[in-house]
């Protein structure tokens, strides 16, 4: 059964499903989406050169009919036009069926259209009509996948805490999503100029930096969003762009297999570092 769920910027939301008071009709845009496909033609040549293929926007439609008595119709009507305002910017739309649950940001395409004939409205309905555009087309997976350094093995219950595990500064990150896709990566201090590279692709991101007991790095490698923030002991946050090295790259984990290693310039022994990252799909 399908299910999508709006919550725009305010955090309100609205909930459509096959019952009342959203009863979702239809839904469209969960794969069509048109790609630009880049090419160049030399003088004299037949034919062109494929280059690249770049995803454009993804519009989604949503065909809605408001159930309701007719006391409480018209605040159904109004409630919805307030979730799906535009001038509040991005959004997030949930989609839902099944095992399969999917998000992506959406910015509405102007207010809700209720149009107006005996087909379309009554004392205790009304159908509405909702177009999204979203920016990124990409769905996201709704679980943030946690690849930890240190892997706990076994534990036995001595008192308090004592595990015995595997040290892991080099792993196998498998990105089955239709996209490469950005990381956030935690540097867990003691650490002298912590290094993570992502030998698929031979990029790597350093930070000139010594970490103490109890700071942290976190990197975020989103386009658009790439951000460098040291957390002192106390939680004070503060932007420290400048500290990563100038030859450093903001990877992102192809498509497939990704052979990470994290190294620094002292011992690695008890360090922590933590990659996150949600996969991308071209369609649900």
């Amino acid at each position: 059964m399908q299910r999508i769920i709006f919550t725009n910027a305010r955090g309100q939301s609205v909930e459509l499903k096959s019952s009342a008071p959203f009863l979702l009709q239809s839904i469209n845009g969960l794969g069509d989406v048109d790609a630009d496909i880049q090419i160049q033609k030399a003088p004299f040549q037949d034919g062109s050169t494929y280059i690249d293929s770049v995803l454009q926007e993804r519009p989604i439609s949503l065909e809605v009919v408001i159930l309701a008595d007719k006391s409480i119709l018209l605040e159904k009507r109004q409630y919805l036009a307030s979730v799906f305002n535009p001038k509040l910017g991005k959004g997030v739309l949930r989609y839902e069926n099944g095992e399969t649950i999917r998000e992506i940001e959406a910015v509405p395409d102007g207010v809700p259209t209720f149009p107006s004939g005996q087909d379309n409205r009554g004392p205790t309905f009304q159908k509405a009509l909702v177009n999204l555009i979203c920016p990124n087309p990409y769905w996201k997976s709704t679980e943030i996948t946690e690849e930890p350094t240190f892997e706990p093995l076994f534990q036995f219950p001595f008192e308090g805490v004592f595990e015995i595990g595997v040290q892991r500064d080099l792993r196998i990150i498998m990105n089955d999503g239709d996209a490469p896709t950005p990381v956030f990566i935690e540097f867990h201090g003691p650490a002298v100029n912590p290094m993570i590279v992502n030998r698929t692709t031979g990029e790597f991101i350093k930070v000139n930096q010594t970490l103490g007991e109890n700071e942290i790095m976190e990197i975020d490698t989103t386009p658009g969003k790439k951000s460098v923030y040291f957390i002192q002991p106390d939680g004070t946050k503060r932007n420290v762009f400048n500290w990563i090295d100038l030859e450093s790259t903001f990877f992102q984990l192809v498509v497939g297999e990704n052979e990470i290693e994290y190294s620094a310039d002292s011992d690695i022994q008890g360090a922590i570092v933590n990659i996150s990252y949600r996969k991308l799909y071209n369609a649900v």
